[in-house]
């Protein structure tokens, strides 16, 4: 397999090809679930990396399953690109449409399809929102674990497609951590179902693989995830830090002492300040870092954990120390961070939320080198991170109306992954490569890997036409990247419109 240049699909078409393709399209759906004008097509022209936006050839948005494998047959017989999309919340342009391709919009598949309470799991359709299910089984006692900040909008198709976290995945894991099964078309059209309720099967464990693939193996079509027991009880302690390092060594003191909290999060001042004037949550403005850790469990071992984690954080310095004294102050604290996306977006006219993971004893130190290169580029950076797991928010401010200042802060953020992979840790930890870090994988990833990564796309997908161009970079990529000697400042995807 060739792999010095692009590998996609051949379908080069004509009008005439455009138009005799939309016009198969039109016999296999209803009218009105193929969208093809430029006004319908306008909503779905991005996801949430905004910046890189791109019409594509038509909208489908199918209602069966039956309807999904025949348009996969149709573009697997042509050849035709196909970009799924869920709630287009994603953050790496892993949803941005192919301009002579189709976009499969799974919005119509909104149904949990099974529930079993007393063996605790639910099989849902990949257009349910994320939320929806701990909504759905909350009567029952349980719950879904995996929070992402969007979890009101976002949908577990996504979230499996992404291998999303949230703040609570320090103690109960990812995405792949908490589902049984899924269901997926293939790129030819068939219908497989991948994992299953037994704990553990025999051949290779492509539930794994599929999780995190970002569309370019299969179209997810239902998801079974594992449903968790609401904690007996859970309590809330807010620390405030004269420093960034004091925070971050509180965050190993606590994890050393054998404490896993249900989550554990860090917001720098900025962040806090932008949380606090639009949720007013509490947090003390005058501190240079704010830690939120959760516990729970049984109320006596919550209590027992209060009270060290208390010690620690007072060790470590906490210039400002609270207890949730109720569950409605214990919802207000998350609150502030989990709008602090929003929030930030009060105070600047743009920003760009990077995502990546390093080891925790290398806070400090990370944090340090993001604060010197902020300065270097001139463009403000807020932090907010999954500090129990090193997975780093940074949020890069600038403004899109100045000339220049997109492409420093895209410079400014290819750095900062590039500084994670030099600590020993990776350029995502929940939003995905796309087309975002193409060249960042080029960084992080030798040619053998990235071989074996092309293999297993050849593998699942041989004409290249679910999602192509995405998630991993080809060796031509990484060869001009390198001989660029990462030259800072040069778009990295001028072929796009960029607003």
């Amino acid at each position: 397999m060739n792999l010095t240049a692009e590998k996609n699909c051949t379908w080069n078409p004509t009008a005439a090809d455009r138009q005799h393709f939309l016009t198969e399209l039109g016999q296999l759906l209803p009218a009105d679930s193929v969208l093809s004008d430029p006004e319908t097509l306008a909503p779905y022209e991005c996801d949430g990396l905004s910046v890189y936006r791109r019409l594509p050839l038509a909208v489908v948005l199918p209602e069966t399953v039956e309807q999904i494998q025949a348009i996969m047959r149709l573009c697997a017989r042509l050849k035709v690109p196909v970009v799924a999309r869920g709630a287009g919340t994603g953050l790496s342009g892993g949803a941005l449409p192919l301009a002579d391709g189709i976009l499969l919009s799974l919005a119509k598949f909104t149904h949990i399809l099974e529930l079993n309470p007393l063996e605790r799991w639910a099989r849902v359709e990949p257009g349910v929102r994320n939320i929806a299910i701990s909504e759905a089984v909350a009567a029952h006692g349980l719950y879904y674990a995996p929070d992402p900040s969007s979890q009101i909008a976002c949908t577990i198709g996504g979230n499996v497609a992404e291998n999303s976290g949230g703040v609570h995945c320090l103690k109960y894991g990812l995405t792949v951590h908490n589902i049984l099964a899924i269901g997926i078309i293939t790129a030819e059209g068939e219908h497989i179902s991948i994992g299953g309720l037994a704990p553990n099967s025999p051949g290779y464990d492509l539930l794994a693989l599929f999780t995190g693939s970002e569309g370019m193996l299969g179209i997810i079509i239902d998801v079974t995830v594992k449903l968790l027991p609401k904690p007996e009880y859970a309590q809330v302690l807010l620390a405030g830090f004269p420093s960034l390092g004091a925070a971050g060594t509180a965050v190993g003191r606590i994890i050393a002492q054998g404490i896993i909290p249900a989550g554990l999060e860090m917001m720098d001042q900025a962040a806090t300040q932008a949380a606090e004037d639009f949720v007013h949550a509490g947090y003390p403005t005058d501190a240079v870092a704010i830690l939120l850790c959760e516990l729970d469990g049984v109320e006596a071992e919550v209590n027992a954990q209060t009270g060290t984690v208390r010690e620690i954080l007072e060790s470590c310095g906490a210039n400002h120390l609270q207890t949730a004294v109720d569950e409605a102050e214990r919802m207000r604290l998350w609150a502030g961070r989990k709008a602090a996306f929003p929030a930030v977006g009060r105070i600047s006219p743009d920003y760009y939320c990077m995502d990546g993971t390093i080891p925790r004893r290398h806070l400090a130190e990370v944090l340090e080198r993001i604060s010197r290169l902020s300065e270097k580029y001139s463009l403000p950076v807020v932090n907010v991170f999954h500090a129990g797991d090193g997975n780093l928010h940074p949020l890069i401010l600038f403004d899109a109306n100045r000339e220049g200042e997109l492409a420093q802060a895209e410079a400014l953020g290819g750095e900062i992954l590039e500084v994670c992979v030099e600590m020993g840790g990776t350029i995502t930890g929940e939003h995905g490569v796309g087309i975002e870090k193409l060249n960042q994988m080029c960084v992080q990833f030798p040619e053998p890997e990235l071989r074996q990564f092309h293999a297993v796309k050849n593998a699942f997908d041989a004409n290249s036409i679910l999602n192509p161009g995405k998630a991993v970079p080809t060796l031509h990529r990484c060869a001009e990247f390198g001989a660029m000697h990462i030259h800072r400042g040069k778009l990295p995807f001028p072929e796009l419109e960029r607003f």
